[in-house]
Parts: C-alpha cells; sequence; structure tokens
C-alpha cells in the first residue's frame, strides 16, 4: 500500500491569506488576501490573484490562471484534459489545455470550467457547464452555457 498525504507543501502565498483544512495546495502560487475552503485541491502551476474566494469542494487542475477579485463557489470543477484520445491523457500532459479567467469572474456551484478563456465581470451559474471561451462580460448559464444576460 502507498498512503499519500494531503497538505500544503511548495505554495507561494501573498499577505493575508486564509485556508481551512484539510486541503491539498501544491506547487502553486495564491495572491494576497484570499481564502481557501476546506476539502479544496490547488494543483501546480496554478496561479489565482489577490482577493480571491475559493469556497469547499472545489478542484483546481494545473494550467488554470484566476485573475483577481474572483469566487469559486463550492464544488467548481477545473479541466485540463478533454480526453482527445478517448480516454485520460495517461500522463502525456502535451495534450492538456489551459484556462484563463479574467477579474471579477463569479463560477457558481458545481459548474464545470473546460480550458478556455473567460473576460473579465462574467458570472457563471451554479451547474453550468462552460465549454466555449467567454469573451463578453455578462451572466452564463445552461450546458453548454450560454449568456443569458449582458452586464
Amino acid at each position: 500500500m502507498n498512503l499519500l498525504k494531503a497538505g500544503i507543501v511548495d505554495v507561494e502565498f501573498g499577505k493575508d491569506v486564509t485556508i481551512v483544512g484539510p486541503v491539498n495546495i501544491y506547487g502553486c502560487s495564491i495572491g494576497d488576501n484570499c481564502f481557501i475552503g476546506p476539502f479544496v485541491e490547488i494543483q501546480k502551476q496554478v496561479m489565482i490573484g489577490s482577493n480571491c474566494k475559493i469556497q469547499s469542494h472545489s478542484f483546481i487542475c494545473e494550467l488554470v490562471e484566476i485573475g483577481d477579485n474572483c469566487f469559486i463557489s463550492h464544488g467548481a470543477m477545473f479541466i485540463n484534459d478533454l480526453f482527445q484520445k478517448g480516454g485520460p491523457a495517461q500522463g502525456d500532459k502535451t495534450l492538456w489545455k489551459k484556462t484563463i479567467i479574467g477579474n471579477h469572474v463569479s463560477i457558481g456551484t458545481n459548474a464545470t470550467i473546460l480550458p478556455v478563456t473567460i473576460t473579465d465581470n462574467v458570472v457563471v451559474g451554479a451547474g453550468s457547464v462552460v465549454t466555449k471561451d467567454i469573451l463578453k462580460p455578462g451572466i452564463y448559464a445552461g450546458n453548454p452555457a450560454k449568456m443569458i444576460k449582458q452586464l
């Protein structure tokens, strides 16, 4: 048996970061005045800006960048592997894709974010699945997520 333990390893923290354990956070950077709730995983090469709140049970995989003043609600999931060969990339990280989240973005509970770019000033509704870039500020919801109101 090989038991790996969750924890906080090799993280670059800004000032006044609050973390509620248990968490699994490693090889990433988290900006000033951020809050990270319990049961969150943030993987290596993730960059989170300042004044962000990441709620419980969220998963932020490698190759995700989150801007400033963002809110990631409970159970939000980020995806970097699109199963391009019919299944998981099996360690072939060249198949993984990047996600970029702008500033002032709120992502609702249980939303799923595929590798996309989301511009500033966007709200993604609870349970939504973002499959394409969001290039205009607004409120988006559904599966696949579509604009329901311009901001």
